[in-house]
């Protein structure tokens, strides 16, 4: 009998809090899956080709060649990219229903607030070209109040819902960053114990070790790049 053999999962990908989530999804299931790169600095998002899977014109975006009913999907938006690999799977993401409604709400709480507040924060306190005293504060006391919920959250539990699930998959890339959001991480001991027990995961290690076969961006001093991420409008179809 010939062996079946797995198609990979086309990632499109720039490493990144948001496609780490990604990568670290499929280490932790042992999915195939082929990396193209997304130069978000260069402007790749704003391919034809890439906008056909991804209307937003924002990675990370997958196509499954073995979707539902044997049949190609594409998927874009990580937190939707993580449910349907836990559906997928049937790992990490529970398949009863009071489970789900809490992997569910603490997703959404990293989709809505952990993962904006916070990039707002990065973009106010290294990337902006004039220093907003207002914004810097503003964002770095909001970034402080989540972790401060992040905390409080795990202080009788091990991962954010008891066990490890997407949940968790979805908020580590931007947790490790705390110190480049002006946070201190022993004001949140209960953050800096989980974030330790993620990190030294083999799989999420794997999956923030992903490299894209492009020169680094640094958004700090990068003009272009800068231009292209921080000055969209919207394009006339």
């Amino acid at each position: 009998m010939a062996e079946v053999t797995t198609p990979p999962i086309d990632l499109f990908y720039w490493p990144t809090p948001n496609g780490w989530k990604i990568t670290i999804m499929l280490e932790e299931c042992g999915l195939p899956y082929a990396v193209h790169p997304v130069n978000i600095g260069k402007g790749d998002q704003f391919k034809p080709e890439f906008l056909s899977i991804s209307p937003n014109n924002k990675m990370p975006a997958i196509v499954d060649p073995d979707g539902p009913g044997g049949q190609p999907i594409s998927v874009f938006e990580s937190g939707a990219i993580l449910q349907y690999l836990g559906r997928k799977t049937g790992k990490f993401y529970p398949s009863d229903e009071r489970g789900r409604v809490e992997v569910d709400e603490w997703l959404f709480w990293q989709m809505g607030g952990f993962g904006p507040m916070l990039g707002q924060t990065h973009h106010f306190r290294q990337y902006a070209p004039e220093k907003v005293p207002y914004a810097i504060e503003r964002y770095t006391n909001e970034t402080h109040r989540l972790y401060g919920v992040l905390n409080e959250r795990l202080k009788d539990r091990e991962f954010v819902c008891g066990d490890y699930s997407i949940a968790d998959m979805a908020i580590v890339g931007w947790a490790k960053l705390w110190e480049r959001q002006g946070q201190d991480i022993a004001e949140f001991p209960h953050v800096k114990r989980w974030l330790d027990v993620m990190l030294a995961r083999p799989a999420v290690a794997r999956g923030l070790e992903v490299k894209v076969d492009q020169p680094p961006m640094d958004l700090a001093t990068d003009k272009d790049a800068q231009k292209m991420l921080f000055g969209q409008r919207a394009r006339a179809g």
